[in-house]
């Protein structure tokens, strides 16, 4: 049985990054630890594309124009629903997740997807550093699959 091994290794991989401005703190720090981690993993900076949008419902359409133009590896969602007093909570975390599944399997490109949804902002604080940086080592080691699959 041949078995394709893990694979990390950032170097040439050209990642983009699609990042919610709502709930700017959480948000900006899911990018941080995401972009230490791309960078730690052989991503050069030169080759990771940040486009930013109102909120998480916004954020599969960018995911779908980068997909699109065929100038990206693997694409990274970010984001954070934190619960209100409202099933508007519910309406943005489950079509965001849809939405951004459906653009991978629509457009065959990887899509990370690190768009918290949370009771508190305490427990997506908790969660940025952890997430951002998994959503690297997902969209890495998933480019990577993909070209060893084709």
């Amino acid at each position: 049985m041949k078995e394709l091994e893990k694979n990390l290794n950032g170097s040439g991989l050209r990642i983009g990054i699609v990042q919610s401005r709502f709930n700017t703190e959480v948000c900006e720090g899911l990018l941080g630890a995401c972009r230490v981690q791309l960078a730690q993993q052989g991503v050069a900076e030169a080759d990771i594309t940040l486009a930013t949008v109102p909120g998480a419902l916004e954020i599969p359409l960018a995911l779908l124009c980068m997909a699109e133009s065929e100038k990206f590896d693997a694409l990274i969602a970010l984001g954070a629903v934190i619960r209100g007093d409202t099933y508007h909570f519910e309406v943005v975390s489950n079509e965001s997740a849809r939405c951004v599944n459906e653009v991978q399997l629509a457009c065959g490109v990887p899509v990370a997807n690190a768009i918290l949804t949370t009771d508190t902002d305490e427990q997506a604080i908790a969660r940025m550093h952890t997430k951002g940086s998994e959503a690297a080592l997902v969209a890495i080691e998933m480019a990577n699959l993909l070209r060893e699959l084709a």
